[in-house]
C-alpha cells in the first residue's frame, strides 16, 4: 500500500512540476516586453517604415521601432503580418537582428547541401530567444524559405517569394538603426 501511495505523489509532483514548465515557456517576457515595462518613467515609441514582405500568400509590413525609456533607448525591427482575425507581430531586439542576418549566411549554405538530400522532408532553421524564426523546408526536392513571427499560435508564418528580399530588408532594418544610433 506504501509503494502505491508514493508512486501517486511522484506522479502528481511531477505532472505538477511539467506544467509548471510549460506554463513559464508560454508566459516568458520577451525583450520588447521588458524594455516597456519601466514603471515610473515615460516612454516614447517612434517608428520609421521600412519595405513591406511580399510572401507567397501575402504582404507583411515592416518597420524599426525606437523605444525611449526613461534614460534608456532600445531598437527593435518589426514585422506585422494581418491576418483575417488579428495580426501577428515579431519585435527582434537589435542584438538579435545581427544575429539573424549572420544565421541567414549559413542557413544559405546549408540548403545547398541539404537540397541533395535523399529524405522526404528536412527542416532548418533559427530561432531567436523571442521566438522568430528563420529558415527553410525541403519537400519533395523544392527548397521554400519562411518566416515564423512569434512562438505559438497559428497564421504567423510568412512563406518567402525570395530570400533576398528578406535579407536586403534585414540589412536595411540595421542600417537605418545605425544611423539612429549616431
Amino acid at each position: 500500500m506504501n509503494k502505491i501511495v508514493y508512486l501517486i505523489i511522484i506522479l502528481t509532483t511531477s505532472l505538477n512540476t511539467f506544467s509548471q514548465t510549460k506554463h513559464a515557456e508560454k508566459t516568458q517576457i520577451s525583450k520588447m516586453d521588458k524594455f516597456t515595462s519601466k514603471t515610473g518613467s515615460i516612454i516614447k515609441y517612434i517608428d520609421y517604415s521600412l519595405t513591406n514582405i511580399k510572401g507567397v500568400y501575402d504582404v507583411s509590413e515592416t518597420k524599426v521601432r525606437k523605444i525611449i525609456a526613461g534614460e534608456s533607448v532600445g531598437y527593435f525591427f518589426q514585422i506585422s503580418k494581418e491576418g483575417k482575425y488579428d495580426t501577428k507581430n515579431a519585435s527582434i531586439e537589435y542584438s538579435d537582428l545581427l544575429e539573424v542576418i549572420k544565421a541567414i549566411g549559413k542557413l544559405k549554405q546549408e540548403s545547398v547541401q541539404d537540397i541533395m538530400s535523399d529524405g522526404n522532408y528536412l527542416e532548418n532553421k533559427f530561432v531567436t530567444d523571442d521566438g522568430f524564426q528563420i529558415g527553410y523546408y525541403i519537400s519533395n526536392e523544392k527548397l521554400n524559405w519562411y518566416i515564423k513571427l512569434e512562438k505559438y499560435g497559428s497564421g504567423n508564418t510568412i512563406f518567402l517569394r525570395d530570400l533576398s528580399e528578406i535579407e536586403m530588408i534585414l540589412i536595411d532594418a540595421k542600417n537605418k538603426v545605425d544611423t539612429l544610433k549616431q
